[in-house]
């Protein structure tokens, strides 16, 4: 039993991986390009786009914003993005679709102030609080180019509460955000 969810469990992330690659690629085409990361080091180009080759991902924002302020020293923009609607607008069968029902990706862009530039070096965790407030999850942000990210689960309507904790070279910072799914 444990050997078919991780075979689910790397079947979704490899899906949610080439699912991130396809709007990002088209995004970088239609900006004469991919800009430049290098496997987690920042460029300091801005936050449309990175090597996308590199990290199989994209930092285009896409998705819903549900967050824009300061966590710490820092100003951050957290979006979340329908998986299973991004799969069917790439053109994949509604049984695949299907699966991703009720995720999202969550893509937390962290950015000094003084520069603009993406925070080095970051990384952090999510508390996701669903409506019932009983149950809670919690997930690390992994580094995504010049966003830090994870899936999380939103499977019924009602406010979803996002509590991101964040921390680069020596600094943290928090912030508590909310999304209602309808």
């Amino acid at each position: 039993m444990r050997t078919i969810g991780k075979a689910v469990r790397t079947a979704v992330c490899g899906a949610a991986l080439m699912l991130m690659a396809m709007p990002g690629l088209s995004a970088a085409a239609e900006q004469g390009g991919m800009g430049g990361m290098q496997h987690g080091v920042h460029s300091g180009k801005k936050m449309e786009g990175h090597d996308h080759a590199a990290h199989g991902g994209h930092d285009t924002k896409t998705g819903e914003k549900i967050f824009s302020g300061k966590v710490g020293p820092w100003t951050a923009e957290a979006r979340l993005v329908d998986m299973k609607a991004q799969m069917e607008q790439s053109g994949v069968s509604a049984a695949t679709a299907a699966k991703f029902a009720g995720k999202r990706h969550l893509m937390l862009f962290v950015t000094d102030p003084a520069t603009g530039k993406p925070a080095a070096g970051v990384a952090g965790k999510v508390v996701v609080t669903g409506p019932d407030k009983a149950s809670s999850s919690q997930v690390t942000l992994i580094v995504m180019g010049e966003h830090i990210g994870a899936d999380v689960g939103v499977p019924t309507p009602g406010k979803y509460t996002f509590k991101a904790d964040v921390e680069s070279a020596g600094k943290k910072g928090s912030a508590t955000f909310s999304y209602t799914l309808k």
